[in-house]
């Protein structure tokens, strides 16, 4: 396997953890947190130098359901993060000698939504993904020939995973960090940490579960629809014949 391609990898799942690391504000500081969101934001630039083909071929973009779809998550990735890093700079207690006090609580609310929104959407972005994700660890493991007990081993994971992310999205009380509600519930990193990362990754693990198993049930469903379509329009030839 290409070891550039690897490379790259490894550097997307060092941006990930960066961005999981980041929601630990209260534990980690505000050096910490700052210099977390200032390595990431850099990783993010390389990631789309290196994939600067990708928006090239936007306009040639097949239109089909799941090329569209990818397009939109991407473009709404690119509004989240574009929303988060603007606020990073508002807020930054290391650039604050050096700008108007714009950064106020609001900017500080808008911050932690576009974080959140971040998460999700690059649980997405990765749920569609899965399948290239998965055909590297097969390579990488020496994996050829498949399995049926293995797959089910992964599906009974995955069914874990989502259902502990759902109980997570209690947990943390993500629907109102989601529509910037206030809330005073912020989790106690002196009782546990690893927990919250837990979390954190159940969530963003059941994001992925549910796009990549939709989109093979939307796969599913196309073909059925496709021969329908077929078998109604033949009909119509015969007739006009």
């Amino acid at each position: 396997m290409n070891r550039l391609f690897l490379s790259r990898l490894w550097l997307d799942g060092l941006t990930a953890g960066l961005l999981l690391l980041g929601f630990a504000y209260w534990w980690l500081g505000n050096v910490v947190h700052e210099v977390a969101g200032t390595a990431m934001f850099l990783l993010l630039i390389a990631h789309n130098i290196f994939n600067r083909r990708w928006w090239g071929g936007i306009p040639k973009t097949r239109r089909e359901p799941r090329s569209l779809f990818n397009v939109g998550v991407t473009f709404a990735l690119l509004g989240a993060m574009l929303a988060l890093l603007v606020t990073s700079v508002l807020i930054s207690n290391a650039l604050s000698p050096f700008l108007p006090p714009w950064g106020g609580f609001t900017a500080r609310q808008i911050h932690t939504l576009a974080a959140y929104w971040v998460l999700l959407i690059v649980a997405i972005h990765l749920g569609l993904r899965w399948p290239m994700l998965m055909g590297v660890a097969r390579n990488l493991f020496g994996i050829r020939a498949p399995s049926a007990l293995r797959t089910l081993a992964l599906r009974v994971v995955a069914l874990a995973i989502a259902l502990h992310g759902v109980w997570s999205c209690t947990v943390l009380g993500l629907g109102g960090k989601l529509s910037m509600q206030m809330t005073l519930d912020w989790w106690n990193f002196e009782e546990s940490v690893a927990g919250f990362f837990a979390h954190c990754a159940a969530i963003a693990g059941l994001v992925m579960v549910v796009t990549y198993y939709g989109l093979k049930l939307v796969q599913r469903a196309q073909p059925s629809t496709s021969r329908t379509t077929s078998a109604a329009k033949r009909p119509q030839s015969a007739a006009q014949g």
